[in-house]
C-alpha cells in the first residue's frame, strides 16, 4: 500500500513538474529570440520589454480568474487548456509578420501561462500526500527553474542554426507533448473521493476568501519577492559589470551560480520543510530571505574583492531556493480548502505582477547610471518579503492562540 501511495505521489508530482517547467520555459520564448526580433521588425528595446510586460499582466490577471475556474470545473481541464493556449501562442508568433500580430501571440501565451499556479498547486494538494507535499513544492520550484535555463539554450542554439522562427514554432512541440502525457495520465491527476470541493455561492459567496488578510499578506509576499527576483534576472549581470568591471561572460556566469544554487536550495528546502512542524515554516523563511537581503546589500556595497561575486550570487540563490518549499506550505496553510484554486489564482498573481515591475524599476535605476541601487533594491524588497512570511504565520496562528 505504500509502495502503490509512492508511486500515485511520484506520478504527479512528475507530471505537474513537468507541466511548470513548460510554463517558465515560455516565459522565455520571446526574450531568448529577442537578438532576431529587433532587427527582423525593427524593434527599439522598450518595444521588446512592452512585449514582455504584456505577457506578464495578461499572466496576472488571467491567474485571478482562473482559479474560480479550477474551483468550478476541475484542475485537469484548465491545466490542459494552458497547455493548448502555449502550443496556439507559439504557431501564432513563429508566423508574426507585424508587431501587432507579437503582442497578440505575446497576450496568448500571458494567457496560457495564467493557468499553472491555480491548476498546479490545487493538483499537489488534492493527490500528494501530506507526507510527501514539501518533496513536490520542492520539485516544482526546480522545473521552473530548469524551465527558465532550457528555453535560452533551446531557442537560441535553433536560431543560430536555423532561424528564429524555426525555433519558436519547433517550441510548441513542447505543451503539445505535454498535454498528451496530462490527457493519457488524466485518471491518476483526478481529486481523491471525499477531497474538498468549492463552497457554492449561498453559503459564503466565492469571493468570501478575499476578505481573509492571510491571503493579501501572501499576496505582499510573491509581489514583494518578485521584484527582486525580477532585478536579478533582468539586470544583475549588468549591474556587476558596472560595479566591479567584471567581464559580462563573468557576469553570466555570476547569474548562472545563481540560478544553479536555487534549484539546489530549493530540493534542500524540501527536505528542510517536510520535517518542520506546521506554523514554523516562516522561521525558514526569514532566516533564508535575511541572509541573501544582506549579501546584496553587500554586493552593493562593492566592498568585496571581484573574485566573490559568483560565489556570492550563488549563495544568494542557494538562500532563495530553500525558502521556496516552506514558502509554498506556509500559503497552503492560509488558504481554505474549499477555495484552493482561487487563493493560489490570487495569491500567485503577484509573482507575475512583480516580474512585470520589476524591470521597468531597475531597468530605470539603470538608466540613471545607478548600478549599486539594483543590489540595495533586490536586498530591501528580500527585507520586505521576510515582514509578509512573518505576519502571514502570525494570522495563522492567532485563531489557535484565542482558542487556547
Amino acid at each position: 500500500m505504500q509502495s502503490a501511495t509512492l508511486r500515485q505521489d511520484a506520478r504527479v508530482i512528475a507530471l505537474v513538474g513537468l507541466a511548470h517547467g513548460v510554463s517558465h520555459f515560455y516565459h522565455l520564448i520571446l526574450a531568448a529570440v529577442f537578438p532576431w526580433l529587433k532587427p527582423a521588425f525593427g524593434l527599439t528595446y522598450a518595444e521588446l520589454g512592452l512585449l514582455m510586460t504584456v505577457f506578464f499582466v495578461i499572466s496576472g490577471v488571467g491567474q485571478v480568474l482562473a482559479g474560480f475556474v479550477v474551483d468550478r470545473v476541475g484542475a485537469i481541464r484548465v491545466l490542459m487548456g494552458g497547455l493548448a493556449l502555449l502550443a496556439i501562442a507559439a504557431v501564432v508568433l513563429a508566423g508574426a509578420q507585424s508587431y501587432p500580430m507579437l503582442m497578440f501571440g505575446s497576450l496568448i501565451a500571458g494567457l496560457g501561462n495564467a493557468v499553472f499556479h491555480p491548476a498546479d498547486y490545487t493538483l499537489l494538494n488534492q493527490r500528494v500526500s501530506t507526507a510527501r507535499l514539501a518533496h513536490g513544492f520542492s520539485v516544482h520550484g526546480i522545473s521552473g527553474n530548469l524551465g527558465w535555463a532550457a528555453a535560452p539554450v533551446f531557442l537560441g542554439g535553433v536560431a543560430a542554426a536555423s532561424s528564429w522562427r524555426s525555433a519558436v514554432l519547433l517550441s510548441a512541440l513542447i505543451p503539445a507533448v505535454m498535454l498528451l502525457l496530462i490527457f493519457f495520465n488524466r485518471a491518476h491527476l483526478r481529486a481523491a473521493p471525499g477531497a474538498p470541493k468549492a463552497a457554492g455561492p449561498a453559503r459564503q459567496g466565492r469571493l468570501a476568501f478575499l476578505r481573509l488578510p492571510t491571503v493579501w499578506m501572501c499576496f505582499g509576499f510573491f509581489f514583494l519577492s518578485a521584484i527582486a527576483l525580477g532585478g536579478i534576472q533582468s539586470f544583475a549581470a549588468t549591474s556587476l559589470v558596472a560595479l566591479y568591471q567584471v567581464s559580462l561572460a563573468s557576469a553570466a556566469t555570476a547569474y548562472t551560480a545563481y540560478m544553479l544554487a536555487s534549484a539546489a536550495g530549493m530540493l534542500a528546502g524540501g527536505f528542510i520543510a517536510a520535517r518542520q512542524r506546521e506554523g514554523k515554516h516562516e522561521h525558514t523563511i526569514v532566516i533564508a530571505f535575511a541572509l541573501a537581503a544582506g549579501l546584496a546589500l553587500l554586493l552593493a556595497l562593492a566592498v568585496v574583492p571581484a573574485a566573490m561575486v559568483i560565489p556570492l550570487m550563488g549563495v544568494i540563490g542557494l538562500a532563495s531556493g530553500v525558502a521556496g518549499p516552506s514558502r509554498d506550505l506556509l500559503i497552503r496553510s492560509a488558504a481554505p480548502a474549499n477555495a484552493s484554486g482561487r487563493v493560489f489564482g490570487v495569491v500567485y498573481s503577484g509573482l507575475d505582477c512583480g516580474l512585470a515591475v520589476g524591470p521597468l524599476l531597475f531597468g530605470a535605476l539603470m538608466d540613471a547610471h545607478q548600478p549599486s541601487w539594483v543590489f540595495l533594491c533586490i536586498g530591501l524588497f528580500q527585507a520586505l518579503s521576510i515582514a509578509t512570511a512573518v505576519g502571514i504565520g502570525g494570522s495563522q496562528r492567532a485563531p489557535v492562540l484565542q482558542k487556547a
